[in-house]
């Protein structure tokens, strides 16, 4: 009887640990970016709850949502991103338009981003950003 007993406990032991194994991974704990004003060099980000604009020197940028980093603090958008140029733009002029990877990293206050152009994989630049400030952007003339 102890014997069938111990089969059994074995049996059910293994059975738990097959099935934990099996079942897929936690998902990580994600968290959303800050809303507001995100700045830095040539870089502004408005970050609302499902969306951002961003204003770069002779360049704009929009990223879809949901705005959320892991439990690093790390986080991989998509958006678009559409170059300036200088002078008037005609009505009928096609925008310079990109799909974009947004890739970096929040710690406090501060924000490390990479712009990525997909269709190029480009990369285009690194920013520092600060929350709560405006950045100074230099618009194409």
């Amino acid at each position: 009887m102890i014997c069938q007993n111990r089969i059994r406990i074995l049996l059910v032991s293994n059975l738990l640990l097959i099935s934990f194994s099996l079942s897929p991974a936690q998902p990580r704990k994600m968290k959303p970016i800050a809303t507001g004003i995100w700045g830095g060099p040539h870089i502004n980000i408005t970050v609302a709850a499902k969306s951002a604009t961003i204003e770069y020197d002779c360049a704009h940028g929009t990223i879809t949502g949901p705005l959320v980093v892991d439990s690093k603090g790390r986080f991989k958008l998509r958006g678009t991103h559409t170059m300036e140029r200088g002078g008037p733009v005609r009505r009928d002029e096609t925008p310079n338009q990109h799909p974009a990877l947004y890739i970096g990293s929040i710690k406090g206050d501060s924000m490390t981003l990479t712009v990525k152009l997909s269709d190029t994989d480009e990369t285009l630049d690194t920013y520092t950003l600060v929350h709560g400030q405006s950045g100074r952007v230099f618009k194409c003339l």
